[in-house]
């Protein structure tokens, strides 16, 4: 039976989960205001919803910032306990504060951070300090998607998080390479969590939602994936982590945003070359021109990073292997090969070669990549 300290902590918490949730249903309010207007009152949530007129103006006197307009009318309209029942009726979204453990230390250190995050996964096995960013184009070449998976392959079964956006192109293939490779992922959208966006991507939110990190958003439920949102959710993925690699981008597009926003944020940044002949690779060069660290294979980005020498976690399996398996794990070991590739540096018979790469995906010992390419875990 709880005691009666214990349920006023309960009913605190609660109340102030209430304010960070009705802050976040003011959605035409910058988030860099609200994190500012947040400080102003030292993270006295309460009170910083509750702010009136004086107490805005003594702020801008203070900060020399300026106030949203219609921010105190806005504010005004919204009933904060209707609020938080809207926030969680799906019964699968939780939150977490500025104030919480599990808030990402390093998105605390940006100036426009988010003050809550409402998430759906699992958040007890990610290590923040190892997050690394991957944006790129949504219309990513196949070259670009191949290369992307290689080097993330290298990664794999490592306590690294690959973060991104969950979009198209270089995105789901961050996110889906990640979940292969046995890495946790978390994915930030630029809408509420209750609406897949894009709908194609769904088989990637429930791996990552199920088995495999997070997703996150700062938007309450029901908010639609309006343009606007994605540049203020490529700050949260930056933001996140410790660096970004960029894998195509064009001079004018929302990779180049948060290659930008890496940069202001003192981050590192990391480019993956490609063909010049596309023009999804000018951002690419440009960054790469202009200073950005240059990543072809997984070493190169702890090297960038400081995060060392490559430990992988141990695989632990208690199954008997014959020959011709580990004759095929020594194939893939190093990189993915495709089942011609390891038809031609083996002996095995097609048939027996399909019965064997099929038992050792069972065993989980190799995880197949696009479709076509076969890797030991």
């Amino acid at each position: 039976m709880k005691t009666v300290q214990e349920k006023l902590d309960i009913l605190n918490t609660t109340d102030k989960i209430k304010y960070y949730v009705a802050f976040s249903y003011l959605l035409n309010v910058r988030p860099l205001f609200k994190a500012q207007l947040l400080e102003y009152f030292d993270f006295d949530i309460k009170r910083a919803w509750q702010a009136d007129e004086k107490d805005l103006a003594a702020m801008v006197e203070n900060l020399e910032i300026s106030i949203p307009r219609n921010f105190l009318s806005q504010r005004d309209k919204l009933d904060v306990d209707e609020c938080y029942k809207k926030a969680f009726l799906d019964k699968n979204v939780k939150i977490i504060t500025v104030e919480d453990e599990k808030y990402p230390p390093l998105l605390k250190e940006i100036p426009d951070f988010p003050l809550s995050l409402y998430y759906k996964g699992n958040l007890d096995d990610i290590d923040y300090s190892c997050n690394l960013a991957v944006v790129g184009s949504r219309n990513a070449s196949i070259d670009a998607k191949l290369a992307l998976n290689n080097l993330i392959s290298q990664l794999g079964n490592t306590n690294i998080n690959i973060i991104s956006g969950l979009a198209y192109g270089i995105d789901a293939q961050a996110h889906k390479s990640a979940i292969e490779n046995n890495l946790k992922t978390i994915g930030v959208i630029g809408c509420g969590l209750d609406i897949v966006y894009p709908a194609q991507n769904k088989y990637l939110y429930d791996k990552i939602e199920q088995d495999f990190g997070a997703i996150f958003s700062e938007y309450p439920l029901k908010t639609r994936p309006m343009a606007g949102n994605f540049p203020q959710r490529n700050r949260i993925v930056v933001g996140i982590s410790k660096g970004t690699l960029v894998a195509e981008a064009q001079l004018k597009s929302g990779a180049m945003i948060s290659a930008n926003l890496t940069l202001d944020y003192n981050r590192e940044l990391m480019c993956l070359p490609g063909n010049i002949m596309n023009p999804n690779t000018e951002g690419i060069y440009h960054l790469i021109k202009n200073g950005a660290g240059i990543a072809i294979n997984a070493q190169d980005i702890l090297n960038q990073l400081n995060w060392g020498e490559l430990e992988q976690k141990e695989q632990v399996c208690d199954c008997e292997l014959d020959e011709v398996e580990k004759n095929v794990l020594d194939i893939i070991s190093i990189e993915a090969k495709s089942f011609d590739e390891i038809i031609g540096s083996t002996n095995i018979e097609i048939s027996q070669l399909m019965i064997t790469l099929t038992e050792l995906e069972i065993k989980g010992l190799v995880v197949q990549n696009n479709g076509k390419y076969y890797k030991a875990k």
